[in-house]
């Protein structure tokens, strides 16, 4: 079942002269983790904000062609109606904080307040991803008392909260150390497992190496590529588009070392190891 659908996808903003997205096509099946790579000014953020519907609902301008989230099609339904369906994370913690609550648990329990759902499911959602995201310890402080990356984990944490079938994260680790970084994508891929479907954009190449099931490349707002890592990141080409593969890629392809049986390069630890001789761990 595909839950995201996307067909000649056009975006262009208010006052600029070309398109932020450029007649794009593609589809996301259930529970797929799907990764979003490019250059700046790709077209990764305008993309992220059109599965959830801020545009064009929230940023106007010129938009073109038809984007469904779970069989809603997001230009006839409002912001409210889409927050059920997909829930976004920003880059920046301080963009999603209501400044309205005192405790990381009252803010977490802000979303579900406003869905009118009992207290006692209330208390299972926000305990459950309080865990999820190793941030039990935090629920009594102040929102902003916390550092950013652990702002940025309670802000994600509150959109696992809602429950929604798609979670689009843009650049969510951005302000993690590596230790919280693998927090965030370990809590994310067992959420794509249990049958949410994430979109990921994301500068962390090794990341999306290793947890995406696809990874799409953007230029100038059209879309290159949609295939696994292995794929994409073997692209001989792949630099010119402003991206570099991850590091074991990059040492394969300096040795030309390649998967066994393929014209592919690793892409993650594991399958370099495997490639350059070791015996399966």
């Amino acid at each position: 079942m595909n839950k995201i659908i996307v067909e000649n996808l056009k975006y262009k903003y208010p006052l600029s002269a070309t398109l932020a997205l450029d007649t794009l096509s593609f589809e996301v099946a259930e529970g797929e983790f799907i990764g979003i790579i490019g250059a700046n000014s790709a077209g990764k953020s305008t993309l992220c904000q059109s599965i959830v519907g801020l545009v064009p609902h929230f940023y106007k301008g010129a938009y073109g062609g038809k984007v469904s989230v779970d069989g809603l099609e997001v230009k006839n339904h409002s912001i409210d109606e889409l927050s059920l369906k997909a829930g976004i994370v920003f880059q920046n913690p301080f963009t999603q904080v209501t400044g309205s609550k005192l405790t990381v648990y009252e803010e977490i329990a802000f979303g579900l307040e406003n869905i009118g759902l009992s207290r006692v499911e209330m208390k299972e959602r926000i305990d459950y991803v309080l865990d999820l995201l190793n941030i039990a310890q935090l629920k009594d402080r102040n929102p902003f008392e916390l550092s950013g990356g652990q702002m940025q984990r309670m802000a994600i944490a509150s959109i696992i909260a809602m429950k929604p079938g798609v979670i689009v994260l843009d650049e969510p680790t951005s302000q993690l150390d590596p230790e919280g970084s693998e927090e965030v994508f370990q809590a994310i891929q067992d959420l794509s497992k249990q049958g949410v479907t994430v979109i990921l954009s994301e500068h962390k190449m090794e990341k999306i190496a290793q947890y995406c099931n696809r990874v799409m490349l953007l230029n100038c707002g059209k879309l290159i590529d949609f295939d696994t890592p292995e794929k994409v990141f073997s692209r001989e080409d792949l630099e010119d588009y402003g991206v570099r593969a991850p590091v074991y890629t990059r040492v394969c392809k300096a040795l030309n070392t390649k998967i066994a049986g393929t014209d592919l390069y690793p892409v993650t630890l594991d399958q370099a190891y495997m490639a350059l001789g070791g015996k399966s761990r």
